[in-house]
């Protein structure tokens, strides 16, 4: 199944709810096209006029075992050609080629139109090639943060319980997107990013940001230590996690930081009802019911699929929803691999 079609660039959202239409129409599109290549399940959020927020999700792509199914990350260890082939394949949903960094959990901003300048001059560079249709690149750079003023060019940051943040100020065209981790968040991220995005002409107040999934403050435990040094610099985001322990809450940093920056709070879009949305639909999908059996672990709160019903307190958490990649539930479950989603910011 296809969520290109039930939740894809071109379909209408009103409230977070989809039309029925739509759904009905897509309810018997294959995981795969005639040629055996991936259709990855993608969810849009309208983040801005022309504006395009993309999330992937574990479905409809070609890895297997711990990386199952759509894996976009490549320094675990999965097939490079599996990884490849999920990225081709989300590519061609997006409608541009990906930029994506080596993320290291910095406070380190890339702009990418100056690297796609070096490749423009012929050359060799990181991002060499990168207009070139569905190609993917990745730059050689380490990085937590993109930021870019070209049309067509798709910012993607990696996850799997770390928060990806998306911007974009529509008025001068300059989009990016932050990874962030604890660490990230602590080394001032966001406030690069949006930095970066000034010097290109962006203004703060015009700029629109949305979270995107990560794993929640109920599940996010950490150390005593942790917990109390990241409270101090974050005021009010420690947190008694659903296992007894201290935790933190990193979308309430990254709301933080976005103030910080002079990004208002009214400028901050809810991802939640469109990733709501597509968990309900998403109820009775067997990869999706599969995937979540073969996570195995317990959990006293009923996430995941229970008696045959798929139950989700927090969709957008990573460890709750089933749909997403994370490492804390693999954890859990004592595998030994998993894979990472993509977060992408595309001006169209």
């Amino acid at each position: 199944m296809s969520e290109e079609s039930v939740f894809g660039r071109d379909g209408e959202q009103n409230d977070g709810v989809v039309e029925s239409e739509t759904i009905l129409d897509s309810s018997a599109i294959p995981s795969t096209d005639d040629e055996g290549q991936p259709i990855p399940v993608t969810i849009p959020v309208v983040l801005a006029p022309g504006v395009r927020v993309i999330y992937t999700t574990r479905l409809g792509g070609v890895s297997e075992g711990g990386y199952a199914h759509c894996n976009l990350g490549g320094k675990g260890g999965d097939d490079p050609s599996h990884v490849r082939n999920n990225r081709l394949a989300v590519a061609h949903v997006v409608g541009a080629p990906l930029a994506l960094v080596s993320q290291v959990h910095s406070g380190r901003a890339v702009d990418v139109d100056g690297l796609i300048e070096v490749s423009d001059a012929g050359k060799e560079g990181p991002l060499l090639g990168v207009r070139a249709s569905g190609q993917i690149t990745i730059a050689d750079v380490e990085a937590d943060g993109q930021v870019t003023s070209r049309r067509g060019v798709a910012l993607g940051m990696f996850a799997a319980d770390c928060l990806p943040v998306l911007l974009a100020d529509p008025e001068v065209g300059v989009i990016g997107a932050a990874h962030c981790g604890r660490k990230g968040l602590e080394r001032g991220i966001i406030g690069s990013v949006v930095g970066m995005m000034e010097d290109k002409g962006a203004m703060p107040n015009r700029i629109a940001a949305t979270l995107g999934p990560c794993i929640c403050s109920d599940c996010y435990e950490v150390g005593d230590g942790i917990a109390g040094a990241f409270d101090a610099r974050f005021p009010g985001t420690s947190s008694l996690t659903r296992f007894g322990g201290p935790g933190i809450d990193i979308a309430g940093a990254a709301l933080q930081e976005l103030r910080a920056a002079g990004v208002p709070a009214d400028n901050v879009v809810s991802s939640l009802p469109r990733v709501a949305a597509a968990t309900q639909y998403l109820a009775d999908d067997a990869e999706l019911r599969g995937l979540s059996q073969a996570d195995d672990w317990s959990d006293e709160r009923g996430s995941g699929f229970d008696e045959g019903s798929l139950h989700v307190h927090h969709p957008l958490c990573t460890l709750e929803n089933p749909m997403w990649y994370s490492h804390r539930r693999s954890s859990l479950a004592r595998k030994e691999r998993e894979g990472r989603m993509l977060a992408i910011v595309v001006r169209d």
